[in-house]
């Protein structure tokens, strides 16, 4: 049998600089914790999207011919 650990999952603003983590904001808890940090850097390449070319799904999707008719399992409700 396994036993379930639940986690309190909490955010934290900080930095890390020259080796060192620094948080902005003291933590929730007071003794020995293990903790995930993860990095967020800067992404200076643009984002660029495909541009859409109008017509572009022309003869690819179809509608049957029935598709404004109520729907089979819906007539015992109508």
């Amino acid at each position: 049998m396994h036993e379930i650990t639940e986690y309190m999952f909490t955010a934290i603003r900080g930095y890390y600089e020259k080796g060192n983590i620094v948080l902005k904001e003291k933590p929730p808890v007071d003794t020995k914790t293990e903790v995930i940090v993860t990095f967020l850097t800067e992404d200076n390449a643009p984002i660029t999207q495909p541009r859409r070319k109008p017509g572009g799904l022309s003869g690819k999707v179809t509608l049957p011919d029935n598709f404004n008719e109520p729907l089979e399992d819906m007539r015992d409700y109508q």
